[in-house]
């Protein structure tokens, strides 16, 4: 050709499949880039709803247990009563007690307070909405003869025969020395004055919320229940116990008034008839005549480690203070030494979530594999220290 009048038909379609292929490569090599973009931040959120959900319970798990320090019935809970239990115990809502829940789990223990006297009548009655307290001089400020009680603060009432009662304040009379409670929620009248303990107290109640997707908290008072962390598919809760049945610690009389602990875990065998037992006998231990005996089965032999708790070995009895108790719980809860804990999060968008399966508990609408987020999961496990105090 002598002069150039432009491309031909052919050269221009072969030109142009060129680019195309070009361009395709640079936006598969792309695509991925981008996925892992959108991922990313994903990732660092679900670890974050993990760590929050963790400490959360940890630094409550941790704390089961721990018990009054000011006055008389020091020491651990857990040789009074039961401090975890796998079911939600509290003013509103409150399980049965033969309630088993692997995903909800209710701790005691009473938090650093100078809120610790004791009742000042036998009583009290579940007529009448005040108790009456002793004055508590010790560790309080001059002018506050009530110790730093407080509207609204969660209080428990336990005796050494494994009754306790967990109550909100609703009223305050320092001159008169009275505490005024929602009256709904006391379970029991026979607490004797001066030796019944009245303390400030956290009952928490973990659980999760299908419906929502979320890892749940309850004070155990009036308060509504509050989420603790978001896109959660799973929770759960493992027990580990003593093997070996309480025993009563030697040197102990029955029959006498002796400082505790008196025995290895769980509340002392009274001097006199309480509740069906004879004198010398609770809910965990019968009485020969000599010593206490416990009730309580071997559950592996000398010098054999912790054992699984099964829900049935939870809630088949015996119970404690007594079978006819409104606020009974099952005596082997006294085991428990050792809580595992498992919580699983998931993406919370959809587009980053491929089908149900083992990487998903919930499906979502991702196609590509590029863009999926998996579940992640944390297992744990915390011995409660005052729990373990006699191992």
């Amino acid at each position: 050709m002598r002069r150039e009048h432009g491309f031909s038909l052919l050269e221009l379609t072969i030109a142009m499949s060129l680019m195309l292929t070009v361009t395709a490569s640079i936006f598969t090599l792309m695509n991925p880039a981008h996925g892992s973009f959108a991922a990313q931040p994903e990732v660092a959120d679900m670890q974050q709803r993990l760590r929050v959900a963790t400490d959360s319970l940890y630094k409550d798990l941790v704390m089961s247990g721990a018990g009054a320090y000011q006055g008389s019935m020091g020491g651990s809970l857990g040789n009074f009563f039961a401090t975890v239990l796998p079911r939600r115990i509290g003013t509103t809502n409150e399980d049965a007690p033969t309630v088993f829940k692997s995903d909800t789990i209710t701790l005691i223990y009473i938090p650093s307070t100078i809120a610790q006297t004791t009742l000042k009548e036998h009583g009290p009655s579940l007529n009448s909405a005040e108790i009456a307290v002793n004055a508590q001089t010790n560790g309080c400020p001059p002018s506050d003869d009530l110790c730093g009680f407080q509207i609204g603060m969660t209080v428990m009432m336990y005796d050494d025969s494994g009754n306790y009662d967990i109550f909100t304040i609703t009223n305050v009379q320092e001159s008169a020395l009275h505490l005024q409670h929602n009256s709904d929620k006391l379970t029991y009248t026979g607490y004797d004055a001066n030796t019944t303990k009245i303390v400030q107290a956290a009952n928490v109640v973990y659980y999760y919320n299908a419906a929502t997707k979320q890892l749940m908290f309850y004070n155990g008072g009036t308060a509504a229940d509050v989420p603790v962390a978001d896109n959660v598919v799973g929770l759960s809760f493992e027990y580990y116990g003593d093997p070996h049945p309480p025993t009563w610690r030697a040197g102990k009389n029955v029959m006498a008034t002796e400082p505790g602990p008196w025995t290895t875990y769980g509340p002392k065998p009274r001097s006199t008839a309480l509740g069906g037992f004879a004198a010398g006998e609770n809910c965990i231990f019968t009485f020969d005549g000599v010593t206490p005996q416990p009730r309580l089965p071997e559950l592996g032999g000398a010098g054999s480690g912790l054992v699984k708790l099964t829900a049935a070995q939870l809630t088949d009895g015996p119970w404690c203070p007594t079978a006819a108790s409104e606020n009974r719980w099952d005596a082997d809860l006294l085991r428990i030494r050792k809580i595992v804990a498992t919580v699983r999060v998931q993406a919370a968008a959809a587009a980053l979530r491929g089908p149900a399966s083992a990487l998903f508990r919930t499906a979502g609408s991702s196609t590509s594999s590029d863009r999926w987020v998996p579940d992640q999961e944390i297992r744990f496990e915390v011995s409660p220290r005052n729990l373990n105090l006699g191992r």
